[in-house]
């Protein structure tokens, strides 16, 4: 039996749960769409590796250089900065692979809606609140109150 490992850089686990749809391209919000429904779906248990730089999401954004995030100057080290801040707050380990199921709970364990003012610092998705409704959601759908 093949077992199904997903690269997500380590932000990326907090994004898939308040993504709604918005994205850099339309071949970014395919891909990010693809592995959202993967996550959020109770059925499919995956293993994710978690790094801190690129993963498949990146592989279809328009700001992926060669090495780098070069949507601006400072974007590479902003985001890594997030995946860092991120796996460390989840006491994993970069570039570690880990069962979904398990991300997802302990995510829903460790994670509260205000800890992104934080660990998302920055980031310009973050005003549109979508992300923290999507903490809410989680950590409701594991019976874990505020």
């Amino acid at each position: 039996m093949r077992v199904e490992i997903r690269k997500l850089r380590g932000h990326h686990l907090l994004c898939v749960h308040g993504f709604q749809g918005m994205g850099y391209s339309p071949s970014f919000v395919e891909k990010m769409s693809e592995i959202v429904e993967q996550i959020r779906d109770p059925e499919s248990d995956i293993w994710l590796e978690i790094t801190i730089g690129f993963d498949e999401v990146c592989n279809a954004c328009p700001h992926q250089g060669e090495t780098r995030c070069e949507a601006d100057e400072a974007s590479d080290m902003h985001v890594k900065q997030m995946d860092a801040r991120v796996i460390h707050h989840l006491e994993l380990e970069a570039d570690a692979t880990y069962r979904k199921r398990w991300l997802v709970r302990r995510t829903a364990n460790m994670v509260e809606p205000d800890d992104l003012e934080e660990l998302c610092a920055g980031c310009s998705w973050l005003p549109y609140g979508v992300c923290k409704e999507g903490i809410r959601k989680l950590r409701a759908v594991h019976d874990i109150l505020e």
